[in-house]
């Protein structure tokens, strides 16, 4: 097998880890023209983030 059929059965394996295998994922956002971690964030900014709501955007349409 080459490396990319090992990386494609890897990648099929389910991977079960423990809590105590387990890192926390850092969160950043943009915030005035700069990137920072959200866990700096004051109690104020912490739930607006959470109040954040995404979406996804879509085509549009054109009519000629």
């Amino acid at each position: 097998m080459n490396d990319l059929s090992n990386q494609m059965q890897l990648s099929q394996d389910n991977v079960v880890l423990s809590d105590a295998e387990r890192q926390p994922c850092e969160v950043w956002t943009r915030v005035m023209g700069y990137h920072r971690p959200v866990a700096s964030f004051n109690i104020g900014k912490k739930g607006e983030h959470h109040e954040r709501t995404f979406f996804q955007e879509g085509r549009t349409r054109l009519d000629a």
